[in-house]
């Protein structure tokens, strides 16, 4: 089958494009196409990979050896020897014996002696001595009684002590013949000359009057 070329035929296809592309540029002119929308465009940044930390590298010590310890050594035995001074044939001759000195043997001291102990009342050796005051009270309530101290004087005729030896069964008669005797001077016995010590009983009668 042959077919032949038109070149009317040819005229009227390109006349139908021409209309068509007419047709289309005037559309779009007024709009009536929706012209697309701007086209986005995405950047994407591209992130190394964060490579992992490598730790620091750490170079050992070299290691030191420590020294051995040493055996212990045995101790050895030490002889001790006494050792004798060489004497020379001058010095070996016998030396005369020393005088043996005779200690004195100390003169033994005195014993010191207790207070000598009277055999009257102390108010004899004292010519200073006051009576005990009655106490108020004991006279008011009728209180009586004897005191017998012991009294100690020293070697000036003091008293040093005194204390009850046996009570006259109101403590405040016995208080007041303490107090008076503290008040009494008295001489002292002697020996060889010297003052001594002495220790008497001293009584004190607590009585009214007319009883």
């Amino acid at each position: 089958m042959k077919i032949e070329f038109s070149w009317d035929r040819f005229a009227g296809v390109l006349l139908v494009l021409a209309l068509h592309g007419a047709a289309l540029w005037g559309l779009w002119a007024q709009r009536l196409i929706p012209v697309p929308q701007d086209v986005a465009t995405l950047f994407v940044d591209f992130i190394a990979p964060v490579r992992p930390a490598v730790a620091p590298r750490v170079e050992a010590m070299p290691r030191r050896e420590l020294p051995k310890p040493r055996a212990a050594e045995p101790p050895q035995a030490r002889q001790l020897v006494a050792e004798t001074a060489v004497s020379s044939p001058a010095e070996s001759a016998v030396a005369p014996a020393p005088t043996p000195v005779i200690a004195t043997p100390p003169s033994p001291q005195p014993v010191a002696a207790g207070p000598l102990v009277l055999g009257v009342e102390l108010s004899v050796s004292c010519p200073e001595r006051r009576a005990p005051s009655y106490p108020l009270l004991s006279r008011r309530l009728g209180e009586t009684g004897t005191t017998l101290l012991r009294v100690e004087v020293d070697e000036q005729g003091q008293v040093a002590a005194a204390h009850v030896v046996t009570g006259s069964g109101h403590a405040r008669l016995d208080e007041a013949a303490l107090a008076a005797v503290r008040t009494w001077r008295c001489t002292p016995p002697q020996r060889n000359g010297q003052a001594l010590r002495a220790v008497a009983l001293q009584p004190f009668k607590f009585q009214m009057q007319g009883g």
